[in-house]
């Protein structure tokens, strides 16, 4: 009798769990009898922006492009700030498959994978900065979009420090001032050598002691 109860009491426990399960509720873009056009969904209030998605009023800082042409400056203020905040997102983001220096030879090579490419081409070189946000943020290739994981501020971000690690590995000595020159032909300084420390005095044993 006790099983039989407990298999009673388990049968309205799931009842109950059923009836908050399916409750009543539309399909996605279905239809409807109660509003008088038939669906529903419920069209958005005119001139509804949803907040950080108002991208006409900047079409170079959301999209990279003005009037369609990509552009070749940096729609937002380069700062310290910026760039180390492109090189801790370049880290997370980019470094498995371009590498820490961009050169491609990130993690994903050593396991197989196909090589990108080198940031550090002519070709890519010659690309205005607008062109390294557009294929962030709407991938090319193999690669993968990655605006709804980055947002738009950090993708610039990163954009402009691609344009740091292009021109560490592409400076022309030509382009140095003569103090630095000098210190790129002088190479780098040898460590220096801690200065000896003096011995400690023993402690004295027997007959020393005894003294």
């Amino acid at each position: 009798m006790r099983y039989l109860l407990l298999f009673t009491l388990g049968l309205f426990t799931t009842g109950c769990r059923l009836d908050m399960h399916d409750q009543p509720r539309y399909r996605f873009n279905s239809a409807s009898n109660f509003w008088g056009d038939g669906r529903a969904a419920r069209p958005a209030v005119p001139n509804t922006v949803p907040r950080g998605m108002n991208k006409s009023a900047d079409t170079a800082l959301y999209s990279g492009k003005v009037n369609g042409e990509l552009v070749a400056k940096l729609p937002m203020p380069l700062t310290k700030q910026s760039l180390d905040r492109g090189q801790d997102r370049y880290k997370i983001f980019c470094s498995p498959c371009h590498g820490l220096t961009g050169y491609g030879d990130g993690m994903i090579v050593t396991r197989g994978l196909k090589n990108p490419p080198s940031y550090h081409t002519e070709a890519l070189r010659d690309q205005p900065i607008g062109h390294f946000f557009d294929v962030i943020s709407n991938g090319s290739g193999e690669m993968k979009p990655y605006a709804a994981r980055i947002p738009v501020n950090d993708r610039w971000a990163i954009a402009a420090y691609l344009r740091v690690l292009q021109q560490s590995q592409n400076v022309k000595s030509s382009g140095l001032s003569a103090e630095e020159q000098q210190k790129v032909n002088a190479g780098p300084e040898a460590p220096k050598s801690a200065e000896p420390k003096p011995a400690e005095p023993k402690p004295a044993h027997g007959k020393e002691a005894a003294r």
